[in-house]
């Protein structure tokens, strides 16, 4: 991708729920650059409306990404809601990739009380069913678990970033607004603000580390400000309600270069996507050294690459 962009997470608050062809008119017309198409109540949208919504979005320059449904845990204890989970993705994947979407997102897995390296293998071997299937129909649209926002989820940076490395078509999706909470691969180590750019550019650094340059290339991030209670995330709030330091993790995102969507889940859709974009382009690459300590990341095994389709490998979302 050659920038970062900036779009709501679902229709901007101007827009009808029921017609998605004119929210993506009014993200351009507001000056966006992304809309997140949100299933997370149901995966229901027609066929053909799915290929007018990538026709208008490629027609306006608008990148595309997706939530799944909420309803997922791949390690649920009944086998059934396993499988009921693995569709809602594969369905989720066929719709978005119809659309055009070049990446969507979903919570994994709830720990359930089990062991996470246990839970770790047990999303591994699914996804990577789920990927198989995905190659086989030639859909390149990129699986993210999200960053967890709850202590009982799976889906810390080090879980993600070694699955990533591991499952081919699995990439992290970066929401950084649950980087505030507990994260172990700092342990005790109290000299990073969680809320600051060390921090921010301490996470970029352990995603290059585990995956390479390229994934920092096209990016899927959500932002958000988050009350927090004691089991993790209570709700979103604005940025300018929450504290949230968007300014220095926007800082991070210029000085290595980040490109791909970045995705606002704020109650105030719209007037915190533009203001995270008009303070992204008013800030200078470079101004800001990081200071990093050093990364734990586990060796991680080889990633695998998917063997090439039969038919011509379809070109990659490119944001305009």
């Amino acid at each position: 991708m050659d920038k970062l962009g900036f779009g709501t997470a679902g229709f901007p608050s101007k827009a009808s729920k029921k017609d998605p062809l004119a929210a993506i008119q009014i993200v351009k017309d507001l000056g966006l650059d992304c809309l997140e198409l949100e299933f997370v109540h149901g995966v229901r949208m027609r066929d053909d409306l799915a290929q007018d919504i990538g026709k208008l979005a490629r027609k306006l320059g608008i990148t595309l990404t997706a939530h799944a449904p909420y309803y997922i845990n791949l390690n649920a204890k009944e086998q059934d809601k396993i499988d009921a989970s693995i569709n809602r993705l594969m369905q989720t994947a066929r719709l978005a990739g119809l659309c055009g979407a070049y990446s969507m997102t979903f919570h994994a897995a709830f720990y359930m009380k089990d062991d996470p390296s246990t839970v770790f293998g047990i999303v591994k071997k699914y996804l990577k069913q789920i990927t198989d299937r995905l190659h086989d129909e030639q859909n390149p649209i990129h699986l993210r678990p999200e960053l967890t926002g709850k202590k009982s989820q799976f889906g810390t940076l080090d879980e993600l970033c070694i699955l990533s490395s591991e499952v081919p078509q699995v990439y992290p999706c970066l929401d950084f607004s649950h980087c505030t909470i507990d994260d172990p691969s700092i342990e005790n180590d109290t000299t990073f603000d969680r809320n600051s750019y060390d921090y921010f550019a301490h996470v970029f650094e352990r995603c290059k580390k585990a995956l390479g340059k390229d994934p920092l290339q096209e990016m899927h991030i959500h932002l958000a400000g988050i009350q927090y209670g004691p089991k993790g995330e209570i709700k979103h709030l604005s940025m300018k309600d929450s504290g949230f330091n968007y300014t220095d993790f926007l800082q991070a995102c210029r000085d290595f270069n980040i490109r791909g969507a970045v995705i606002c889940e704020s109650p105030e859709l719209e007037r915190d996507a533009l203001l995270l974009k008009n303070t992204y382009l008013g800030l200078t690459p470079g101004k800001r050294k990081p200071a990093i300590a050093a990364v734990k990341v586990a060796a991680p095994a080889k990633k695998e690459k998917a063997a090439a389709p039969a038919k011509a490998k379809p070109k990659k979302k490119v944001l305009n």
